[in-house]
């Protein structure tokens, strides 16, 4: 049997649960069972062999604990009463065959980091590039996804959110259906892998957060209810099914099981912090939030190094991103879809679904990048309630914006980027808008190049009425957004568990060269914000907006050393205005307006860039996005 080939001196365990070495060839396990009378370890010996059993000794409050002798890479089950069946350990650190799959000890200690320096990162001045490793190459693994990391580091990405890893059943997926919390998904490498991939990272400057699941289980490969009755409650449920037991009884154990793997991903694999999924769908009354919880402890584990936690929250709770002092959950952002939402009813004119509470008009955009959030408290048709509470005084740097996300793009049905939904010119001058505003941008993997590959849903379920529920629930979904019948839904849409759904959204980096001028576009932006005097600021005060016409307007980023940015949006077509009664347009004292950057660029694939403020006129280019600076005028 495989064990581990140096000598290593170790303390005690480290975390309440799962499997850890604790010395040479000696394993201590500890199983959360309040179900079990018996728990055994089955130590498989070889396929062709049967497990040697090793019985575990019973701890108060349901745990079952031992050592055995035995070294990395052994696999093993646990046996619950002396069943003929054996079970996956519900805290096993990695999956070779999948959930349904042996559990493998895993020695942490193998690996080498080299990134003791690291100081970790912060929300504010990053650029958020969010990547699923299943489709990000053609290979679909870790480590190809490493090969790329210089080039994302030199075009000016900051940060990588990466999509759930934690395994899942079948041959591919979007990973929100994780079940084996612990485990590093075996379909994308090793576990050591994963931490090469992070390490490397962190030698090109550039932080990694995980996308982690808190707020339901996948239905398929999940062997908890074997364990305990505990884990989820039956009397609340999310759209997902059951919640998970946060705050009734019995919770303590499962909240410890949270909060370990928030402990676990930060210490073992170097993660920068975490994007909480679907926060609004947990249900907990407890003193502290459990998200709060994971995150405090998070901190913690990461020592001197900063951490970023972002939640998602479709119930727009601004205490999520308030201080402890606050009575908030003290995370450091927040994503915001009224930026996107407002984006895409004013690039396309959608307005089926959520899209019909949007306008796309210019105030909407002035207001996000003044207050944040659209809705705070105001009456939403689509969901016929009030939605959101007073954000202000929250910093911009906190909300997370994003014109693409693998929602976003995936509820189109057919997965279609937005490029393709609307002109070329107004997309360059949206695509400024979201790299040159106040608040964090992030960019969904390959939008940077305009990839012409779709994102769509997938998921390869083998059980039959699960994979016939997503199905439906699928079709039932995107009905409202294709303005079609549940029926039309599912003939019109690839099924998400054909593997041709999976294949079609892997990206192709020969468009980099194809599309030089979008993926141009978004280099020279995200250095302008980057090394621009004023655009890096991402100042919590100093900025005011006024519209300029139907599809026109203007933000002004005031400095106190007359170092103003003025960001000229004009959707429409060429306006002139006359007269410029505007007075956020009027230059600091002695200078005037000089263009410093503009989308319409025939760098871009514009026409090319016009006068805009000259003693006669001021001018607009049609569908573009102008940033302007003061400079000295001599002529006074």
């Amino acid at each position: 049997m495989p064990t581990v080939k140096k000598k290593i001196s170790r303390a005690r365990r480290r975390y309440p649960i799962g499997a850890e070495l604790i010395g040479e060839n000696e394993t201590d396990f500890r199983v959360w069972a309040p179900k079990a009378r018996h728990v055994d370890v089955a130590v498989e010996n070889g396929s062709n062999s049967k497990p040697v059993f090793h019985a575990l000794t019973a701890e108060p409050g349901g745990y079952f604990s031992g050592s055995i002798k035995l070294g990395a890479e052994a696999r093993y089950r646990f046996r619950l009463n002396r069943d003929k069946n054996c079970y996956p350990d519900p805290a096993s650190r990695f999956q070779p065959d999948g959930p349904h799959g042996s559990s493998c000890v895993i020695d942490p200690a193998m690996f080498r980091w080299t990134d003791s320096q690291w100081p970790g990162v912060t929300l504010k001045g990053q650029v958020i590039y969010e990547m699923h490793v299943g489709t990000f190459t053609t290979e679909g693994t870790w480590r190809a996804a490493t090969e790329q990391l210089e080039e994302l580091a030199r075009i000016g990405i900051t940060v990588i959110e990466m999509m759930p890893v934690a395994d899942f059943p079948g041959q591919f997926g979007w990973g929100y259906d994780g079940v084996n919390l612990f485990a590093p998904c075996h379909l994308y490498g090793t576990p050591d892998d994963l931490r090469r991939f992070v390490n490397r990272a962190h030698s090109l400057g550039i932080g990694v957060i995980l996308d982690i699941v808190y707020n339901h289980f996948g239905p398929d490969g999940n062997y908890l209810g074997i364990f305990s009755d505990d884990y989820l409650v039956r009397e609340k449920e999310n759209e997902w099914g059951n919640a998970i037991n946060f705050d009734g009884p019995n919770s303590q154990p499962v909240r410890e099981f949270f909060i370990t793997n928030g402990r676990y991903w930060i210490e073992e694999f170097h993660f920068d912090g975490f994007r909480f999924d679907a926060t609004h769908a947990i249900r907990d009354e407890s003193t502290e939030y459990i998200i709060s919880a994971v995150g405090r402890a998070a901190r913690q584990s990461a020592g001197r190094r900063s951490i970023i936690l972002v939640a998602e929250n479709d119930l727009q709770e601004a205490k999520m991103a308030r201080p402890f002092s606050e009575r908030g959950d003290d995370l450091d952002g927040m994503w915001n879809d009224d930026f996107h939402h407002s984006s895409v009813v004013a690039l396309t004119r959608r307005g089926e679904a959520y899209f019909a509470d949007y306008s796309g008009a210019p105030q909407e955009f002035i207001s996000a990048a003044k207050h944040g959030f659209l809705y705070q408290g105001q009456a939403l048709s689509w969901r016929k309630a009030l939605r959101g509470t007073p954000a202000f005084g929250i910093a911009p740097d906190v909300f997370v914006c994003c014109l693409e996300n693998h929602d976003q793009i995936a509820n189109t049905g057919t997965g279609e980027r937005l490029r393709f939904q609307t002109s070329p010119g107004r997309y360059r001058a949206m695509t400024a808008l979201l790299l040159l505003g106040p608040w964090t941008p992030l960019v969904f993997q390959g939008q940077e190049f305009g990839a012409s590959s779709p994102f769509l849903f997938f998921a390869d379920i083998g059980d039959t009425s699960v994979r016939d529920a997503i199905r439906k629930g699928r079709a039932e979904w995107l009905a409202a957004f294709l303005s079609l019948s549940e029926e039309e839904t599912l003939k019109k849409m690839l099924a998400p568990d054909d593997p041709k759904a999976f294949a079609r959204c892997k990206l192709d980096f020969a468009e980099r060269k194809k599309n030089r001028q979008l993926y141009d576009l978004h280099i020279d932006l995200l250095k302008l914000r980057r090394d621009d005097s004023r655009l890096c600021q991402q100042s919590s005060d100093g900025i005011d907006g006024a519209v300029l016409g139907p599809a026109s307007f203007v933000l002004r980023y005031f400095s106190n050393e007359s170092d103003d940015r003025l960001v000229l949006v004009n959707l429409g077509p060429t306006q002139a205005l006359l007269p410029a009664s505007e007075p956020l347009l009027a230059p600091p004292s002695s200078c005037r307006w000089e263009t410093q950057w503009t989308s319409d660029s025939p760098r871009y694939g514009g026409g090319g860039a016009a006068a805009i403020a000259t003693q006669e006129q001021w001018l607009l280019p049609g569908e573009s996005t102008v940033v302007l600076r003061p400079v000295p005028d001599k002529s006074r």
